[in-house]
Formats: C-alpha cells, structure tokens, sequence
C-alpha cells in the first residue's frame, strides 16, 4: 500500500512539472510570436502546449480521487466490501463485491462482482475523463494544425511568396 501512495505521488509531481514546463513553452511561443511575423503556427503550437498542460493537470486531479479510493479501499473493520464501492441507493449490488482495481485509461476505481461484472465507484468526478479527453484532443488537433500550417509557410517561402 505504501509503495503504490508513493508511486502515485511520484506520477502526481511529474504531472505537476509536466503541466507547469507546457505552460512555460506555450507563454514562451506565445511571446516570441511576433518576431517570427504572422502565421497561426505559433497560436496554435501554444494552444496545444496549454491544453496538453491542462490534460495533464486534469489526469492528475483524477488521479489524486483514485489514491484516495484506494486508500479508504484498505483493510480493517468494515472494509469488506471496499467502502469506495458501497454508493448510496445500489446498495444491493455492494454485497457482491469480490475484488477491486484500478482503471487507469479512463481512470476509475472499478469494483468487480461475483458474476464477473463490474462497475465504477464515484470516487472519480464525472468530469474528469471527459475533460481530460477533450483537452488531450484538443492538444492533438492543435499541434498536427501547428504543423500543417508551418509546412505551408515553408512551402510558401520556398516558392518565393510572402504571405
């Protein structure tokens, strides 16, 4: 149990200086936008920096909800089933919990049944892997955009036009 609080902290502060270094890099390009002269490659190669910090700022934020679950998951009186796993009104479906994990891609603390189903605490808030989705969407579009728009503009240069 100890050796997985610490790998969580060690993955939650990487994500931290992640989210802090793309940040930088994204004001960074931002500023030096005017010497390089118009173009959306620059506004869009920061807007992929500042989404990629916010996905992984979101991640992490879920991330910290699922150590959590885990933590409060560990054993003593009352933890069978795993308290993450007794939500209000399914109470039913708590007396069958056999088992936990954890779910990483999305993230969610998954508590498995006797039958061989399973089904997501609400330790997670419901909006952090949809956030963390479209932020880390957003990164993507916006940097193959950043690079489809530079091509062009070296393209552009090559044949001479300036635009």
């Amino acid at each position: 149990m100890f050796l997985v609080l610490l790998l969580v902290v060690l993955v939650v502060l990487v994500a931290v200086v992640t989210a802090v270094g793309l940040t930088g890099h994204g004001a960074s390009v931002l500023a030096a936008r005017r010497a390089r002269g118009p173009g959306a490659g620059p506004a869009l190669r920061a807007l992929a920096a500042f989404a990629a910090a916010a996905a992984v700022a979101a991640y992490a934020w879920g991330l910290l909800h699922v150590t959590g679950a885990v933590m409060e998951s560990g054993g003593g009186a009352g933890s069978a089933p795993a308290p993450p796993c007794r939500t209000p009104g399914h109470e039913e479906r708590a007396l069958h919990v056999i088992d936990q994990s954890v779910s990483f891609l999305p993230l969610g603390f998954v508590c498995e049944t006797g039958d061989g189903g399973e089904y997501t605490s609400d330790d997670v808030p419901g909006y952090v892997n949809p956030v963390t989705a479209a932020l880390a969407l957003t990164a993507l579009t916006s940097a193959v955009g950043a690079g489809y728009a530079t091509e062009l503009r070296a393209r552009a240069a090559a044949r001479g036009d300036r635009r």
